[in-house]
């Protein structure tokens, strides 16, 4: 088994389609939103996916997933439910880490068990709001804002991961990834 990250190319729409399709449901089913549901035709140029770096994984040379963000945010990322824990996802998003300068942040549903995925890898939970949901303002929708942290090295060569910075944010667990991730 073989994951590769490299940037999209054009000839993938058709394989980050039906990956976004397939994995948005479970997505909202999680969320409790199902009737919220638009495919990634209808919501890609208003949600800005190509307004910063996109990445595929390929799993044994087919595309299994993608992830968009800046050096700051991670904005979308999606793996294909038939392809969930078999590590698409962590390279994905270890690949965007990898190259962070400061703090990553993402925003997870209420009910996304990718939420755990997420904290297994750093990530920890900064604030919670309510609004409309994003590709479909006409719901509303609970979020969870994440943030990773760059790791700092000591003199020693120890590394040191900062605390969360608030006492509500509760234990991480580290499990293995959820699905969706």
């Amino acid at each position: 088994m073989t994951i590769i990250i490299r940037p999209y190319e054009s000839r993938d729409w058709a394989d980050i389609s039906r990956i976004h399709d397939a994995a948005r449901v479970d997505e909202l089913r999680g969320a409790g939103l199902l009737e919220a549901y638009l495919d990634l035709a209808a919501t890609y140029e208003n949600e800005g996916l190509f307004d910063d770096d996109v990445w595929v994984a390929e799993l044994d040379g087919h595309v299994a997933g993608f992830l968009a963000g800046s050096a700051g945010e991670i904005t979308w990322a999606y793996v294909h439910p038939a392809l969930y824990r078999r590590g698409v996802g962590r390279a994905l998003v270890e690949h965007v880490l990898a190259r962070a300068t400061g703090p990553v942040e993402l925003e997870v549903l209420e009910g996304n068990s990718a939420r755990t995925f997420y904290e297994a890898v750093g990530f920890v939970w900064q604030s919670t709001t309510t609004g409309k949901l994003a590709g479909n303002e006409s719901f509303e929708a609970t979020g969870h804002t994440l943030v990773w942290k760059p790791v700092n090295v000591t003199e020693s060569g120890s590394e040191l991961r900062p605390a969360p910075e608030t006492a509500d944010a509760g234990p991480v667990t580290k499990t293995d990834p959820a699905p969706g991730a």
